[in-house]
């Protein structure tokens, strides 16, 4: 049996109509019809060999998930570590939940950026918890200086130090000395979690990977995911890697519910290098692409090192802008305060940004270079 990736795209709870209505006011062939330039997704999708072994294990629905393709041994090797650095879990967001979970408890507080990946900030208030928010700079680097001392300066309250590299929405990378400066500069003992989803789609040569910290040692967590260079969003698969007495510390927080098809597909995806080069490929020229025509056409971007970018509206604001493309057929980013004149907009295929780029132009005249240095 073969299945299509619509076919094994997860729904919401609820009937998939009904799912489907509330989240984008249509049906699932409206749904279907629309270019998908919102969630960060990779359009391309898994390749062969991925949903051949997702296929294959569905020979296992009826057990408790094994046989499960020994995914976090596989997973371990991958990154040169044990099978004790490894916490499995359902996508790298319940990482940042149980991270969350196992270290915000108590009254303690989360140190981070603003704008950032907003997950870990919402759970801390879901469990009345509180973050101390570090505004990032004039140019959306992460003011990682103000961070360290935020952390110190609170150190009896803060649980935890969070970095997204790159940084969600804004792309932007923190550069390795800068992270290095944060591992070393925050209290002893504090765990820092650095959410590294995007570190496939970065070509900075100042970025660097955090799991050397985690073979050093240091209390570092890494949140990492299967949902974008692998195209498994639906199948809800991700891990920490961390040392093994800070992974103990977190597991029982953990809800052990990947699926089987998951793990196969995961265990499958490590080892498709020549395929997620291909696509890496193809995203980073598209982003390059798709950037440098939005600046010509008189818009300015943030440069980005993930498979989306930030575009400047001008006096505009956000959220009108997402129906108006939602109208001709595209579906982009949500509002991310405070920077309400800024567009997330996701990396799809090179079709997709083409047509995104005559639909933008559509919406938006061409501004000179006087109307685009007043903003």
């Amino acid at each position: 049996m073969t299945l299509s990736n619509s076919e094994l795209f997860a729904q919401a709870p609820g009937t998939q109509a009904t799912a489907t209505t509330q989240r984008f006011g249509g049906s699932d062939a409206d749904y279907d019809r629309m270019i998908k330039l919102a969630s960060n997704e990779n359009n391309y999708g898994p390749p062969k060999a991925v949903m051949d072994a997702m296929n294959s294990a569905w020979k296992y629905a009826n057990r408790y998930g094994y046989p499960d393709g020994n995914v976090v041994e596989a997973i371990a090797a991958h990154h040169g570590l044990k099978p004790e650095n490894v916490l499995l879990t359902a996508g790298s967001g319940e990482v940042l939940q149980v991270v969350g979970t196992t270290y915000l408890q108590g009254g303690k507080k989360v140190v981070g950026a603003d704008p950032s990946y907003g997950s870990v900030y919402s759970h801390a208030t879901n469990i009345k918890a509180e973050a101390i928010k570090v505004p990032l700079r004039k140019d959306y680097t992460a003011d990682i200086p103000g961070m360290i001392r935020a952390a110190n300066d609170n150190k009896a309250t803060v649980g935890f130090f969070y970095l997204c590299n790159p940084n969600n929405p804004t792309g932007v990378v923190v550069p390795k000395e800068e992270v290095d400066a944060a591992v070393k500069g925050i209290p002893a003992g504090m765990p820092i979690l650095i959410d590294e989803a995007y570190h496939h789609f970065v070509d900075d040569p100042r970025y660097a990977e955090s799991v050397n910290s985690v073979k050093e040692g240091r209390p570092v967590i890494v949140a990492r995911t299967f949902s974008k260079i692998a195209a498994l969003a639906a199948m809800r698969i991700g891990y920490a890697l961390a040392p093994p007495e800070l992974i103990r510390q977190m597991r029982p927080y953990s809800a052990n519910s990947v699926n089987v098809l998951a793990k196969w597909g995961a265990v499958a995806s490590l080892k498709d290098t020549a395929g997620q080069a291909e696509v890496r490929k193809k995203i980073i020229e598209s982003r390059t692409h798709t950037q440098r025509e939005l600046e010509a056409h008189g818009y300015s971007t943030i440069p980005s090192q993930t498979n989306f970018f930030m575009v400047s509206l001008g006096e505009r604001t956000v959220q009108p802008v997402i129906t108006e493309f939602r109208d001709k057929g595209i579906l982009v980013g949500r509002p991310f305060p405070p920077m309400l004149n800024h567009l997330r907009v996701s990396i799809g295929t090179a079709d997709d940004m083409d047509k995104f780029l005559k639909a933008f132009k559509e919406i938006f005249p061409k501004r000179s270079a006087t109307t685009m240095a007043r903003g």
